[in-house]
């Protein structure tokens, strides 16, 4: 069993390198959009666990200017 994908694997998709440096919508992209959105998303939750929360500021304003 070999360690790295082989070059079946890298052009399994469309007949095409994924690697290679296209623009616009390829397959590597949506993995580095999922990896930042990831990041992003743990970024916030560490940031509202520091008490640094917009969104329970922004809920608290919009909860307060109605009785």
């Amino acid at each position: 069993m070999e360690r790295y994908p082989s070059d079946a694997t890298e052009l399994a998709y469309n007949g095409k390198d994924r690697n290679a440096g296209d623009i616009g919508i390829t397959p590597q992209a949506e993995l580095w959009n999922g990896r930042l959105a990831m990041i992003g998303f743990l970024a916030y939750l560490l940031w509202d666990l520091s008490g640094y929360s917009v969104v329970r500021d922004v809920l608290h304003l919009v909860s307060s200017t109605h009785p």
